[in-house]
């Protein structure tokens, strides 16, 4: 079944009120805010079978026609209690942040609550016209909070840019590229503007951007590397030097992979808004 609704949040996670007053979020887009590697319909489904989601009543499905090929999509809206406990079971820290801030949501609106039947009429009257005027500057400073946030980080992105300029004009050599492209991850693994679901952050760091350049060279970087030994070995390089190739060596030797990848770590640098010192 499709809502009337309303958004009433959307500063991570886009949060909507039914005209029943029930808070919902639409499951998809909960999905590409968790940034999950698997595809939504396997995600959704799994998500919902662990955390003993009713359907009806903790969540509701519904079929939606796609207008760019007439196909029809199956989608997925759910309260907010059933979305707290499909974002902690990310395991990892944006489904901490997302269910902490759904968790914000709903005490925020219990605060809110009022019995209004025992109140006489004139009261429920001035009540409506109050909660109205007061909801009005409530939103007032949210959108201004939120615009002041984009500022803050356009800024910040700018500064970044800048630095970036900066500290990359000064790799003229291989060595010095090699140097500025590890500072580089080592920093942005360091930030706390940069999640990760597994494992040791600055191998998440690196893996990200691999994964970065092999989207947008279309190359497959392991096949590159086993290429690489493979004439080595032919060439009867040493054990060491051998040892020595791995993927940043083999994008360090190839111009065109070198000029995506700087451009892959510049990106990175701003979207997690991090200075190399």
């Amino acid at each position: 079944m499709e809502y009337n609704m309303t958004m009433v949040d959307n500063e991570i996670v886009p949060v909507y009120e039914t005209d029943k007053g029930e808070k919902i979020v639409d499951g998809r887009e909960l999905h590409g805010v968790l940034e999950s590697k698997q595809d939504f319909s396997t995600w959704i489904k799994k998500r919902i079978f662990e955390s003993d989601a009713v359907a009806d009543k903790d969540f509701s499905r519904f079929h939606k026609k796609m207008e760019a090929n007439n196909a029809t999509s199956i989608e997925y809206y759910l309260k907010l209690d059933i979305a707290k406990e499909i974002a902690m079971l990310e395991r990892n820290e944006i489904g901490k942040k997302v269910r902490k801030h759904f968790i914000e949501i709903e005490n925020r609106y219990k605060r809110q609550i009022i019995d209004r039947t025992q109140l006489s009429p004139q009261t429920q009257l001035m009540l409506a016209m109050s909660e109205s005027i007061a909801k009005t500057e409530l939103e007032q400073k949210r959108q201004a909070e939120q615009l002041q946030k984009l500022e803050d980080k356009t800024n910040k992105q700018t500064e970044v840019l800048q630095n970036v300029k900066d500290t990359f004009s000064n790799s003229d050599s291989e060595e010095d590229t090699t140097h500025w492209i590890n500072k580089c991850i080592n920093k942005i693994a360091e930030s706390s503007n940069f999640s990760y679901s597994f494992g040791n952050r600055y191998s998440a760091a690196r893996n990200e951007s691999y994964d970065r350049l092999t989207l947008k060279a279309g190359c497959r970087l392991d096949q590159k590397v086993r290429n690489a030994i493979a004439r080595a070995e032919e060439k009867g390089y040493t054990k060491n030097q051998i040892n020595a190739i791995n993927k940043l060596t083999v994008i360090m030797a190839d111009k065109r992979l070198k000029e995506i990848y700087i451009g892959v770590i510049k990106e990175m640098m701003i979207a997690y808004c991090v200075e190399v010192a």
